[in-house]
Formats: C-alpha cells, structure tokens, sequence
C-alpha cells in the first residue's frame, strides 16, 4: 500500500481509459486486476458513437477518477478543462496534460508548470504528465503538485523505458512519488519501471488495444507488484564475468 493524493491505495498500476473499447471492461479490471485509479479524459465524458453511455458510470464508486486535460494547448485550456472535469465528476485528482506538438506529443513543461501552480492553489490534487527533466520536476515539487508523471517514451509507442538515464535523476531526488506515464507497452516495461523505483506506472494503450484489456491488465498488474517487491529486496549488481553458483573447489578428481 501507498498513500498519494490523500487517499491510500493497494494497487500502484494506474489505468487510463481513453482507448477502450468498452466502458464495461473498467469494473472488470477494477475487480479483476484491482485497479483502483481511473484517468479520464474530459472531452471523452459523455456518450459517442462507440459508448452508448457516460464513462463515469462504469467507473466504481470507491476507485478514483483522475480527470485528464489532454487536448489543452497550453496552460489556460489545461486550467479549463481541470475546472470543466472538476464539475462533472467530482473528483479533484487532475492529471495536468499539456502538448503543442501533434507528431512526438511531447508534454510542454512550461505551460504544465503554470498551469499546475494555478491548479493547487485552486485545491485541486495535481498530477502533471511532464518531459523527464529533473530541474521541472522539483519546481513541480516545491508548488505543491501530489506527483510527478514524466513519460518513459513517447505516448502509444510501446517503447518501454527509453529515457532511464533521465528519469533516474527524478526518482533520486524528488520526495514526491514518481509515476511513470506513456510509452510502456509491455509488462516486462513496467516491471523494470518500478524495478528503478517508481511509486507507479499509468497504462492506456498497451491494455486498451489488446486483444483482452481485462486479461493485459491483471498482467501489467503482477508485473507492477514484481517490480515493486523486486525494488524493495534490493536488485543484486551486475558482474563483468561469470559469478559460480557452486564452489570452485573440492572436485572430484580421477
């Protein structure tokens, strides 16, 4: 267990809805993988033409949304759509996600952190999605945000960890929790994620398009208490030669 955002919670694995095929598959993982947090993009709430029905109905009534602000351009849209999404769920977990850029989708931390500065003065519980950049992430700390989300790699691109050497700094320094966001595709990336040290991972295309999200999320489920459990013990150094299981000594000669 772990306590973020004021509330504390079983499961480190956090779930983004946007890709979903099926709103009904969120109870399923929320009882079968036992996710408790929820990220919910604003301009996804309400019915469309492949939901009949409002996300927010799906979502149960003891795990958390954390609204989403992907879409904001810079730091007014961002405060906007946090407002708009307060309103409609309720909830004042935001994840603060802002992008200029249509092709890498790289978060601008500029506008996330003056966005976020007018966020937690507004009380809300702030996560700001940001470009790996250890000097961004202790400003994001100082204001007040409840966790920084700096990306392993690029959103939707099932790359993993690309960026270790700069999210190592974060998890090192900062006091806050570390949760890794976009770009894990893989259980095998998460594991390694909380293997370094992250508090948690949030996961959106890697369950939403496989062929069972509900099956894909028990196993990044596991894999994220893996990791944990494995970053915890203490992950053993790595040798340049070979290290014998048995002593080199007392054989048998003949």
């Amino acid at each position: 267990m772990f306590k973020i955002g004021g509330r504390i919670l079983k499961s480190r694995l956090f779930v983004g809805t946007g890709k979903l095929p099926d709103y009904s598959l969120i109870e399923k993982m929320y009882s079968e993988a036992k996710v408790e947090v929820f990220a919910v993009a604003v301009r996804r709430i309400g019915p469309n033409t492949k939901h009949t029905k409002n996300v927010l109905e799906y979502i149960p009534k003891d795990a958390i949304t954390m609204v989403n602000t992907s879409g904001a351009m810079n730091h007014k849209e961002a405060v906007k759509i946090a407002q708009i999404g307060r309103e409609l769920t309720s909830s004042d977990w935001v994840k603060v996600e802002i992008e200029k850029d249509t092709k890498y989708l790289f978060p601008d931390n500029y506008e996330t952190l003056k966005a976020c500065e007018i966020l937690v003065k507004e009380g809300f519980k702030v996560f700001p999605y940001i470009y790996p950049d250890l000097n961004i992430a202790k400003e994001l700390e100082q204001i007040g945000v409840e966790a920084v989300m700096p990306l392993g790699s690029p959103i939707g691109t099932n790359k993993g960890i690309g960026c270790e050497v700069l999210l190592k700094p974060i998890i090192n320094e900062v006091k806050i929790p570390v949760i890794i966001d976009a770009g894990i595709g893989r259980p095998s990336h998460a594991a390694h994620a909380m293997e370094l040290g992250a508090d948690a991972v949030l996961i959106n295309t890697a369950i939403a398009t496989s062929s069972d999200p509900v099956k894909m999320a028990v196993a990044f489920s596991k894999a994220v208490e893996a990791g944990r459990l494995a970053f915890e013990v203490g992950l053993l150094k790595e040798y340049e030669y070979a290290q014998a299981s048995s002593p080199l000594d007392e054989f048998i000669k003949g």
